[in-house]
């Protein structure tokens, strides 16, 4: 491969929210860390030169973009989606997560009804809360170790309830499942028919395993898109996290104007500087270094899948659809959440994601993070082998 995701890049004493603050967190300090997502990986060599220029250059002031960054944005998803935004559609936010807080407090009132679907990433619920919503849980379904959405459910919940807003998830963190189109035309559907609009987290969009196919919700047809805010970043495709740069796409324009209002009220105006030149960076010249990437995670999937096949019994795998996210099931165990915590954390010393943080249907599960050296990845995995 032209690039080697083998080395390892250390990271301690960065101030790594992953690597230096087991301590803070409660968990020892030689914890070796797969939890929080964000990759070891160095991010495309063009867009560390391009940084590197910047800081050259040593000024620092106010930034804001030209045609060149939304014409960089537009072809990456045009290209690899077919879906092709138009350039007012384009509201720029410090992150994800803050986008959904926004629409939260935008589009609905406090009291009002926001549904998701757990087991989910955290902040979904905890914008929902935090903003004084009352949160509404459309419970995905398990079946043959795959997930699947409850749409009766989904709109009963929805009537019942007077759900005013619809926080989905697509890719799915943490079940990682790739939602097919028939599924998300259908939820499309029931959300226009009850005039609830779709809050759509694509952020793990360009992690796709073979075999599946991400649909942008809003590239589904025009009513979806009418009712949708679409939710990007090259945070996790590129590593990019830090730099706090995301792209939301809003066509309805009074849709938009509610989103844009509410950042206003906010205080916020002008992005991070690096992080807009690194985000036109990578969409311009990073297509090279992701398609290896995604090589190197899918041959860390099968060193994962064989190694639960022989090493870890009572666990078990549910196969990944998309994202470097794997959901890893520990019932077969049968240990209580205390033992299990004492078992992973304590005697493995490996720090994963419990799934109780993701909601109902978390129970028994941790989320393993598998965009690491293979050599981490191997080292995890044995201190589990051994400490079971």
């Amino acid at each position: 491969m032209k690039y080697n995701f083998d080395e390892i890049i250390p990271r301690a004493g960065t101030n790594s929210l992953k690597y230096d603050f087991a301590r803070e967190r409660g968990r020892p300090e030689d914890i070796l860390p797969l939890w929080v997502a964000d990759m070891d990986f160095q991010t495309p060599a063009e867009v560390i030169e391009r940084l590197t220029a910047l800081a050259r250059h040593g000024i620092f002031g106010y930034t804001e973009t030209k045609a060149d960054y939304f014409e960089a944005v537009r072809s990456w998803f045009d290209c690899g989606f077919g879906y092709e935004p138009q350039p007012e559609w384009l509201v720029k936010t410090p992150g994800v997560v803050y986008a959904l807080a926004t629409a939260v407090r935008a589009l609905t009132e406090p009291g009002q009804s926001v549904m998701i679907q757990e087991p989910v990433y955290y902040p979904f619920a905890g914008v929902v809360r935090a903003n004084g919503r009352r949160l509404i849980n459309n419970r995905l379904v398990c079946q043959n170790g795959r997930y699947r959405m409850d749409l009766a459910d989904f709109e009963r919940q929805i009537v019942e309830h007077q759900v005013r807003l619809f926080l989905l998830c697509s890719p799915h963190n943490p079940v990682a499942r790739v939602w097919t189109r028939e599924e998300l035309t259908a939820l499309g559907q029931i959300c226009l028919k009850h005039h609830c609009p779709v809050v759509s987290d694509e952020i793990h969009c360009d992690f796709i395993y073979p075999g599946h196919q991400h649909h942008i919700l809003a590239a589904l047809g025009p009513e979806l898109a009418d009712n949708a805010l679409i939710c990007t970043a090259p945070s996790k495709t590129f590593n990019l996290a830090g730099l706090q740069t995301s792209n939301i796409f809003i066509q309805n324009q009074a849709l938009r104007k509610r989103f844009v209002s509410e950042i206003q009220r906010s205080g916020y105006s002008q992005l991070n500087t690096m992080g807009l030149a690194a985000c036109q960076c990578a969409y311009e010249q990073g297509r090279d270094w992701l398609e290896q990437l995604k090589i190197y995670l899918a041959q860390n999937l099968d060193f994962l899948r064989d190694f639960v096949a022989r090493r870890l019994p009572g666990l078990r795998l549910v196969e990944p659809e998309g994202t470097y996210l794997v959901w890893l099931d520990f019932s077969g165990l049968g240990l209580g959440q205390a033992d299990l915590t004492n078992l992973i954390v304590r005697r493995a010393k490996v720090w994963l994601d419990d799934g109780r943080m993701f909601g109902q249907g978390g129970d028994g599960f941790q989320r393993i993070n598998i965009a690491c050296p293979r050599s981490l990845l191997e080292t995890a995995l044995t201190r589990l082998a051994r400490a079971i």
